[in-house]
């Protein structure tokens, strides 16, 4: 039975992530594009430069939806695009609202993947809701780069 159901959740969730690109939100590709671009911004242009860009909402690293977060492995934001406010706070410990860790969860995964997808809910900046969400992040030294998409 609870093989079935999760199934059926799987199924529910890959006909959406179709419907919300259709009606405007970013897609997995974008995320993916978006985060490689933003490592490679990195790697070119330097720490420092890359973060203003993607806390200073660089229009290169915003794109509906869509924009970059950077942590470091235990969990302080370096770069934020949608809030700039969290640049310097260590958010290891927030929850969404099913209290699920996400933050320690995505930098747990970084430590043993190059790159992921992960799931939570968080408020989207366009329309202040809680939605789901997918967060694409790959691993750069001793930081992780993400962008994520509302489903």
């Amino acid at each position: 039975m609870h093989q079935t159901r999760a199934l059926f959740a799987a199924a529910v969730f890959a006909c959406a992530l179709p419907l919300h690109a259709a009606n405007g939100g970013a897609s997995r590709a974008d995320a993916e594009a978006m985060v490689k671009k933003a490592v490679t911004h990195i790697k070119s242009g330097g720490e420092a430069k890359a973060y203003a860009d993607f806390t200073g909402k660089a229009a290169q690293f915003i794109d509906r939806d869509l924009y970059i977060v950077v942590y470091k492995l235990d969990g302080t934001v370096l770069a934020h695009g949608s809030n700039p406010k969290m640049v310097g706070k260590n958010l290891i410990e927030l929850k969404d609202i099913d209290g699920k860790a996400f933050v320690k969860e995505r930098m747990d995964m970084a430590k043993s993947k190059s790159s992921f997808w992960q799931d939570y809910k968080f408020t989207n900046p366009e329309n202040k809701k809680i939605e789901p969400k997918q967060m694409y992040c790959e691993k750069l030294s001793d930081t992780v780069v993400c962008g994520g998409i509302y489903l």
